[in-house]
């Protein structure tokens, strides 16, 4: 079998703990403007985890990415 390797960048973003820290539209938001950020890039897979915490959820968002083109 043969397998080909698809090498990956990734960030992982959440709100601040505290007030607002479930607030999934405007985490989507803050991940949305730091891909845009990062210039030309394929987005491979997002991840979105929820942590429990004595706050209440918690979630966050892992982004894998490839560069495509000049920053």
């Amino acid at each position: 079998m043969t397998s080909t390797a698809y090498p990956a960048l990734h960030f992982s973003q959440a709100n601040p703990t505290g007030p607002g820290q479930a607030d999934i539209p405007n985490l989507l938001r803050t991940v949305a403007s730091t891909i845009e950020s990062l210039g030309r890039v394929t987005i491979a897979d997002l991840i979105l985890h929820t942590e429990n915490t004595a706050d209440g959820p918690w979630p966050s968002i892992t982004v894998y990415y490839r560069k495509t083109g000049p920053t």
